[in-house]
Parts: structure tokens; sequence; C-alpha cells
């Protein structure tokens, strides 16, 4: 009798929401990138799916709007029945919170072989409180996305060591590339020769854009002070501060050159227009924003907060300040203005940190490689006798190709 072909993994990877953001952009490259023969990813989105999530549904199943509100409790036998009529082979979490929470409880009721926490943060918004590490137990995998990220799940949210792996966040170093960036300032009126100081974030409290804007003030008045041509600043991202750092940039006197460009999909065409990338944020854990600048050949500046160090190196792929230090950044960020061979030294430098420890596929073959072995693991310890290959359920849907599907209220 012919041997049945094994059946891919169905991942299920849970999450709030996916607005354009650097979280939701690697996960979504994730899933995409995913080898198809071996898994078929799909996602859950407890509220909105968000323009990426909307995207994907042309792709893979997309589930959304299982939660109403934080007390929603009818989110247990939601969950529990996508998971089982979906026949999920693996869990995964995105993100602290209430999907950390219900996802990982809802698994393991559901009879999910493998429970996974991908974390991207160490601290607000993805802070990991009581009820979360009360559910630890339930878990096989906790992910980090730096080595320094690793070793705070473990010291400081307790997770236990042997459950904590490190899985780089990675890009596409074929798509983010250098380039001359003449067309964004075409586009937005930046004379050829201003220099471009750029951020990459969310606007959210926690980015600090307003340090951003304090250091964009001092760097005009330092750089006109130096006859040198006015420079100019680009926000890419948007959020709800968004009304209130535009007053802030009248208030400082540099609207006229202060660009708040929002979400876009084209941020690899735009880096190459900006000469350093600045990263001003409370906290991080390893920010996609600096790998996808130094991955264009843009040194970065950066507050030294989560992993960002084991990215952003002193002397050899940008610079690094003291969170909150305004002098700091105004400091390290100038003396890059004002010295284009080192800039585009630690460009280049960066870019190939980026192809050698952060690409795409390796953060994706460390996703694989963790799934199949936890399954494989979970499958002989049920089955001693059996010889597990990629899975035992033979008698599952073939993978949908959907619109969102969206859970009724």
């Amino acid at each position: 009798m012919p041997t049945q072909k094994p059946q891919p993994l169905r991942i299920l990877f849970l999450t709030t929401s996916m607005p354009v953001g650097g979280a939701e952009t690697l996960l979504m490259n994730l899933v995409r990138r995913l080898d198809s023969r071996r898994f078929a990813p799909e996602i859950a989105c407890l509220k909105e799916p968000g323009p990426l999530g909307e995207r994907l549904a042309d792709e893979i199943p997309v589930h959304c709007h299982l939660l109403a509100n934080k007390f929603d409790l009818r989110i247990l036998p939601r969950l529990w029945r996508l998971m089982r009529s979906r026949q999920i082979d693996a869990v995964v979490t995105v993100g602290a919170g209430d999907k950390m929470f219900w996802g990982r409880l809802v698994a393991r009721l559901a009879g999910v072989p493998v429970i996974m926490s991908a974390l991207h943060s160490t601290g607000w918004p993805d802070s990991v409180g009581r009820l979360n590490r009360l559910l630890t137990p339930l878990t096989d995998a906790f992910i980090g996305v730096a080595d320094a990220h690793a070793e705070h799940l473990a010291a400081h949210e307790k997770f236990p060591r042997d459950k904590v792996h490190t899985i780089y966040n990675g890009i596409d170093t074929e798509v983010f590339v250098p380039g001359d960036g003449s067309t964004m300032r075409q586009e937005r009126g930046i004379p050829t020769d201003a220099p471009v100081v750029g951020i990459l974030a969310a606007l959210r409290p926690e980015k600090n854009h307003e340090l951003f804007l304090a250091g964009a003030r001092r760097l005009t008045a330092k750089l006109i002070a130096e006859d040198l041509p006015t420079p100019h600043f680009v926000l890419i991202g948007d959020g709800e501060r968004r009304p209130t750092l535009e007053v802030l940039a009248t208030e400082l006197g540099i609207a006229e050159t202060t660009h708040f460009l929002g979400s876009r999909s084209d941020v690899a065409e735009i880096l190459p227009a900006i000469d350093v990338v600045a990263l001003t944020s409370h906290n991080e854990a390893s920010p996609v924003s600096i790998l996808e600048a130094l991955s264009c050949g843009v040194p970065v500046v950066s507050a030294r907060v989560g992993s960002v160090p084991e990215t952003v190196i002193p002397g050899q792929t940008g610079e690094l300040f003291e969170p909150g230090d305004l002098d700091g950044f105004v400091s390290a960020t100038i003396d890059l203005l004002l010295d284009p061979t080192k800039r585009t030294q630690l460009g280049r430098q960066g870019r190939q940190h980026v192809i050698e420890h952060c690409s795409l596929d390796a953060m994706v073959h460390g996703y694989e490689t963790l799934i199949e072995r936890l399954y494989q693991t979970k499958k002989h310890a049920q089955y001693p006798n059996n010889l597990v290959g990629a899975n035992l359920n033979n008698e599952k849907p073939s993978p949908l190709r959907s619109t969102a599907t969206h859970s009724g209220l």
C-alpha cells in the first residue's frame, strides 16, 4: 500500500490586528515565505484585520473580529471552534496581552499539539502580566528576537530558560537595497544637497518622537550656523499622536522642513533618500526599522535600548546615545551628517551585518525548524512507536485561499 503524502502543518498565528508596523510586517513576510509543502499558515486577528491582514486575506485564511471587548468571554468558544475546525497543529501568539492569554489557553483546551509565544518588546506595550505568566506551563516555546531580548524573557519575565529561543528579526535584503532616493526628494521638494534625517516608527508614546523633533530643531540651528544647507526631517509611520506632533513641529519652527509621510508601502524606495535614520524610543526589542535602514546602506543613530546594540554597533554600523539624551542624539547625528565618508562606511558595514545575521530567510528557517522540532517531539511522545514525519492527521481539508473570515459577535 503506497505511503500517504504527509499534510502540511497548519500554523495559526494569533495577533490583535495587522496595521502597517514593524511586527506586523515581519509576520506578513514570515507567513508568505514559509515552505508551503510543509506549512499551511493562517492568521487570526482578535480585532479588525488591518491593512496588512486584508492584503494577506487574498493569499491565506485570515480570521478576524473574534473579541468584542476586553471582557468578552465569548472569545473562548469562538477560538475553540476555529482551532478545532481548522485542525490547527501549532498556535503562535504574536505579542503579549489578550492574544497571548486567550491564544494559549484555548489552544490547550482545543488539543493543539504545539503552543508558542513570540514577543517583540521588553516593556509596554509588550510587557507580560501576571495572568499570562500563569500560563507558562502550557507554553512549549517563548521566542525572543535577539540574544539580549531572550535573556530579558528569562531573567525578568521568569520564563524557563530551556523554553526561551532566539530567532532574529529578518528582512528581505534583496528588496531593501541602496539607491539614490532622488524620486522621494523630488516629490517632497527636498533639495539634492540637503541633509535628511528620518525615523521609522508608529506615532506612539513609547517611540518618543518628541525627542526626535527637539533634536531636529537643534540640528537645524547647528547646520545653518555652519553655513550648510537646511536639513529636512522625514517621519514614516502613523498613529493617534500625529496631530500633536504636527503641532509640535510648528511650535519648534521646523514645520516646513518636517515631512509626515504616514504609513507607507514603499519604505524601501524612501530610505535611500535619507542620510541618517534615528531611533529615539524609550524601549524596544529589535526593531525592524533599523534593519531596513542598514540593509539600504543608511547608518543608524539610536537610543541604547533593548537589543539594539546587537545591531547598531558604535563605529561599525551607527552610533548610540542613552535613552532620552537629547544632547547625545544631536551630537551623534551631527557627526555623521558632517562626515559623508564615515556615513558611507557605516552604511556599507551595516548592510553586510544585516545580510549575515538578520536576513528574512534566516528568520523563516528559525521558525520552521523550531515548529517542526516541537511538533515531532510532541507526536513522538504521544505515539512512540510511530515514525513522525510532518503530520499524522491525514484527513485534513486542503488549505484555503480566501478573504477574511469574520466571526459573528
